[in-house]
């Protein structure tokens, strides 16, 4: 679809459990002119769905948009008890800044039937899901409503790993570990799907100079940046030895806006529900080796210089 003054390139829908980075994302979404965001839906994951919802929500209005419209969704995985990420993210999700409370509502309806209602009213394939959360929401909608898989455009998650395995166990990370029956039906509806999983964003390293970039902005959207992963990269430095923490929803967001920057391939992915010690697995076959049709594009590299470039340059509109 071409970019009209009538119609941005890509219309989407953000799935989120705010989360730092996920903060980020929305920002880059916000701040993109060839992105109209129909609106935002809430998952529990990284802390629990008040928190989530709260936190999209002190986002929008960090970027002077109370107008996109946040929908509360599930506030538990499909099949298993949650599991959540304050100790990488904090009490809040958001720790590292401090943002008011939103004066902005959470919207009356449920975030799966949102979905399913804006899938159904819109052109079939015009709407892109941007999940960057446990696939809990997009799973529901599509068990409810199983229509909505061929009318959406792509799915674009953040999730996953194949050369870096496991974030939260040795074998899964940690979006598809918190609720991996919904990541499998997810990659089993048949819909164009596009995954970032941990071997790109841990290429997405908020180096020092990264950071600063953000602070020299001069803006409060440049300062809540650099806040939060100032804060959130304690856990990923100590854990990983890197000279910065990984960037990792936004990565979805700017796949959309320059896929040239990305690399990957046409692979079967499959989930694992059942293994002892490897359940929520991302079940990468990147080598082909078995005969099972590609149901997903699964990327493997940045250019990570191109990527902060474009974001920085992105970012710095918002409240300049």
């Amino acid at each position: 679809m071409e970019e009209t003054a009538e119609r941005p390139a890509h219309r989407i829908v953000i799935d989120t459990d705010p989360g730092q980075d996920d903060a980020v994302a929305i920002l880059l979404a916000l701040a993109s002119p060839e992105i109209e965001v129909l609106g935002i839906t809430t998952v529990a994951g990284n802390v629990p769905l008040a928190l989530t919802s709260a936190n999209a929500r002190k986002v929008c209005e960090l970027a002077g948009r109370r107008d996109i419209p946040v929908f509360a969704g599930c506030d538990r995985p499909l099949a298993r008890d949650l599991v959540t990420a304050e100790h990488v993210h904090g009490r809040t999700g958001l720790d590292g800044t401090d943002l008011p409370a939103p004066a902005m509502p959470l919207q009356p309806a449920h975030a799966v039937d949102f979905l399913i209602k804006t899938l159904r009213a819109e052109p079939a394939g015009s709407v892109t899901l941007v999940p960057i959360g446990p696939l809990t929401n997009i799973a529901a909608a599509l068990a409810r409503a199983p229509d909505i898989a061929t009318r959406i455009g792509r799915i674009v998650l953040m999730g996953g790993a194949y050369f870096q395995v496991g974030n939260v166990t040795p074998a899964a990370e940690f979006n598809i570990h918190v609720d991996p029956e919904a990541a499998a039906a997810v990659f089993a509806c048949g819909a164009p799907i596009t995954v970032v999983p941990l071997d790109v964003t841990h290429k997405a390293l908020v180096t020092p100079p990264r950071l600063e970039s953000f602070r020299a902005m001069g803006t409060p959207v440049g300062a809540a940046i650099a806040a939060w992963t100032g804060f959130f990269e304690r856990f990923d430095k100590a854990k990983y030895g890197a000279p910065g923490a990984p960037l990792h929803d936004p990565c979805t967001i700017a796949w959309l806006l320059a896929p040239e920057l990305f690399s990957g391939r046409e692979i079967n992915v499959e989930i694992e529900t059942e293994g002892r010690f490897t359940t929520g697995m991302t079940v990468a076959d990147w080598w082909r080796v078995t005969d099972r049709p590609a149901n997903a594009l699964f990327l493997g590299d940045v250019d990570a210089d191109a990527l902060f470039t474009m974001m920085t340059a992105r970012l710095a509109t918002l409240g300049a």
